[in-house]
């Protein structure tokens, strides 16, 4: 049995998840949405009403000197964000919540989406690609084409595997330079690249519109600045993309044509 998954760990990221649920229905897919969520967080209902399972999380296990080392204030002061704006609401320690699918037995293939993920073209395809598969850090430049992104991949739930990433993810003086991605390509060194359309990060919209080829893109990734600020600090940069993000919300198909922003 297969399944597509997302994380939420706060009330920002269900209504971000709630997007994204909506989004991957207008696909017309029969795979089961689940949500690894906290379970105090709002929103939830809305996620269920919407056909969600709501999968609660228990905290993971991890070492005062780990939790010291990637708390949002040293994880930002030891690895600075330089391409964009991290919400306030962003905790890097959730990231590490990812790693929890592989507990998660009952299913063969899961395709893990962020919750500031949407879909907007059909992606069943990605069951059949192997565990571990994931799109690069296509940001601005093609030297990130080298580089995982977690925002989108393919995992084949073991729990043998997950007590074993946790013995290897909290080591004494480890630090992860970007949290679950870093982590994940070390695991996974020889990972499967997936066509960067599965996970195109909104920033090729604009700083690299000649690889923005609307019918080929399947999946849109904020990654930074999220489409339901009110304050959004790059509105003039990536409004279409902005309202691709609400239209959705509503219910409204994507539009037939976006092209690339300048």
């Amino acid at each position: 049995m297969h399944a597509f998954a997302t994380l939420v760990t706060n009330a920002d990221y269900a209504l971000g998840a709630l997007t994204l649920a909506r989004s991957l229905r207008r696909t017309g897919t029969e795979a089961p949405l689940l949500v690894l969520a906290k379970p105090d967080v709002a929103g939830l209902e809305a996620l269920e009403a919407a056909g969600a399972e709501v999968v609660p999380l228990a905290p993971l296990l991890l070492s005062d000197g780990f939790r010291a080392r990637h708390g949002r204030a040293a994880q930002h002061r030891t690895a600075p964000f330089t391409k964009g704006e991290k919400p306030a609401f962003h905790d890097p320690l959730d990231n590490f919540q990812k790693l929890r699918l592989w507990e998660l037995e009952r299913f063969r293939r899961i395709v893990f989406l962020d919750a500031d993920t949407v879909v907007v073209r059909a992606i069943d395809k990605l069951f059949g690609y192997p565990e571990f598969s994931a799109a690069p850090n296509l940001h601005a430049t093609l030297a990130d084409m080298h580089r995982l992104n977690s925002g989108v991949f393919v995992a084949e739930p073991a729990k043998a595997t997950f007590q074993a990433m946790l013995e290897a993810l909290d080591r004494p003086d480890v630090f992860w330079r970007r949290t679950d991605q870093t982590f994940l390509e070390t695991w996974f060194p020889d990972w499967h690249g997936l066509p960067y359309t599965y996970n195109c990060l909104q920033y090729v919209y604009c700083d690299l519109p000649e690889l923005w080829h609307w019918p080929a893109i399947k999946v849109v990734h904020y990654q930074y600045e999220k489409p339901w600020d009110p304050a959004h600090p790059k509105r003039d940069r990536l409004a279409p993309l902005i309202d691709l993000w609400w239209r959705l919300h509503d219910g409204q198909p994507p539009p037939e044509t976006l092209p690339a922003g300048v």
